[in-house]
């Protein structure tokens, strides 16, 4: 099956299964929360709609300056994007022709940008056996040679957490080896700051940390991301980028979405109850789960019952789960899920119950 890449496109996978598609849809294949962006965005509307008739900061400001406070680090520590897609772009460049370590199953895009600039990507491979679990010595063994290591803490599409101390470990092992570690920490806001790494980048020059705005702010359509590193590779990896590369509108709102600490803790406290809620559901199916501390899970049906049957019958029901056949080790076995409202939670709970009984 030919399957979109990435969730989050309801109209494609239909298309591409040549199924039509039906006229009430539950997107649980994307990882954005049920409850909007901040407030603010529709108070300050209008004086938001008359950035458009000035040029925008070309390094992202007010945003870069933003981030640089709300993390308590240099403005020039930080460097803004259009999206973290757009850096990882920046940093496939910076590794053109070098081999690059991936930690599989991983975001499609980290291979996808490093092939098209000529990367050789290897993999260490996470299993079901392991829990999904990295495994360090099989890391250790496979950074010589690398000049980069990417992780995604936490882990997508599992969820999992890589405790700080274990990630220092990690990062000595790459300086050791001569390698940067690249860390995606895209979704980091929703197990917490205490786990991200930006505290200790000063003292570990070798990581280059990337964070998304989209998914705790929900605001994929405004494409705003930022990496946080050493100023000298900072300078190096924006030199490929677009003069304004980040919109005036996404820079201001960015700016102040950092300062919406209440809305931060009301999405992270709903997304952990939904996400207990539904572990337990699974479980009580007979369903493996991913041991996740953010917004999202996976999960595979119990071993007598087809993933495909069960994935296109959700599909005729209106309701999209992420596929994994682009997760290399799920193959398609595996479904993950993003937390949405308690209300399309449980109608998703009633879906799966009535599946498993009718088949």
């Amino acid at each position: 099956m030919n399957l979109p890449d990435h969730g989050a496109n309801p109209k494609l996978l239909y298309k591409r299964l040549r199924m039509e598609a039906p006229e009430w849809i539950l997107d649980f294949s994307e990882n954005v929360h049920p409850f909007g962006p901040p407030e603010f965005i529709d108070a300050t509307w209008k004086y938001l709609q008359e950035l458009i008739k000035y040029y925008p900061d070309p390094d992202g400001e007010p945003f870069r300056s933003a981030a640089a406070k709300f993390h308590g680090v240099e403005p020039d520590r930080v460097i803004a994007g259009n999206g973290a897609a757009e850096i990882f772009t920046w940093l496939a460049h910076r590794y053109r022709g070098k081999r690059v370590l991936l930690i599989e199953p991983a975001f499609s895009e980290y291979r996808k940008t490093l092939e098209a600039e000529g990367a050789e990507v290897v993999a260490v491979q996470l299993t079901e056996e392991s829990g999904w679990r990295l495994q360090l010595e099989e890391l250790v063994q496979a950074l010589k040679g690398c000049a980069a290591v990417y992780i995604c803490n936490p882990h997508n599409p599992t969820g999992l957490l890589l405790q700080q101390h274990v990630l220092v470990s990690i990062a000595e092992e790459c300086r050791n080896a001569g390698c940067e570690l690249v860390l995606d920490e895209a979704f980091i806001d929703f197990a917490g700051e205490k786990f991200s790494l930006i505290p200790l980048q000063k003292t570990l020059p070798h990581i280059i940390i990337v964070r998304s705005m989209t998914k705790m702010y929900a605001i994929p359509g405004l494409r705003l991301g930022y990496a946080i590193g050493e100023p000298k590779v900072l300078k190096q990896l924006k030199r490929g980028a677009a003069h304004w590369n980040v919109n005036a509108i996404s820079a201001q709102i960015g700016a102040r979405c950092l300062e919406q600490q209440a809305y931060r803790v009301h999405v992270v406290e709903a997304a952990g109850i939904e996400r207990e809620s539904m572990t337990r559901f699974l479980e009580e199916k007979g369903c493996a789960v991913t041991d996740s501390a953010v917004n999202f899970l996976s999960f595979r049906l119990p071993a007598d019952k087809a993933p495909d049957v069960f994935f296109n019958e959700m599909l005729r029901k209106g309701i999209v789960l992420r596929h994994t056949r682009s997760f290399k080790g799920m193959d398609g076995n595996w479904f993950r899920i993003g937390m949405k409202s308690a209300v399309q939670m449980q109608e998703l709970r009633e879906a799966i119950t009535q599946w498993l009984r009718d088949n």
